[in-house]
């Protein structure tokens, strides 16, 4: 009897010590350890920006592989290159649909080498002032 004692004393003292120990924490930078020195809002913009131009390049990336994997099939089933890469979507199931591009871009397709490429969209000169009208 004496014994469970001691043991329930020494298990009760040792959780009570564990309670304390825990309890005693500056948990002020565990829950917002930014709240003094916050990041710079450039910082974030370049982050978001970078983020933005990664996600681009992956889709132009993703994009031109299935368009070049059709044409190599193509190539292989008709000994030949498709005439432009609208014929991909109607000789057959090589594509269902020419995937869309990012913004500002579009593709070059070279009919002869089966070759395809995203480029810049060329872009519409600015239109010319318009002369205001005398007073």
């Amino acid at each position: 009897m004496i014994m469970k004692k001691h043991l329930f004393c020494y298990i009760f003292s040792s959780l009570l010590a564990a309670a304390l120990f825990v309890g005693c924490g500056n948990n002020k930078d565990k829950e917002n350890p930014t709240a003094d020195n916050p990041p710079p809002a450039e910082n974030n913009l370049d982050y978001l920006g970078a983020m933005g131009q990664a996600q681009k390049q992956a889709t132009k990336v993703i994009d031109i592989s299935t368009i070049q994997e059709a044409i190599n099939l193509f190539h292989a089933e008709e000994d030949r290159y498709p005439e432009s890469l609208a014929e991909l979507t109607t000789a057959g199931s090589y594509l269902p649909s020419i995937p869309e591009l990012p913004k500002g871009l579009t593709y070059s397709y070279n009919p002869k080498t089966g070759k395809v490429k995203a480029v810049r969209e060329p872009q519409a000169p600015p239109a010319p002032p318009v002369p205001s009208a005398a007073q």
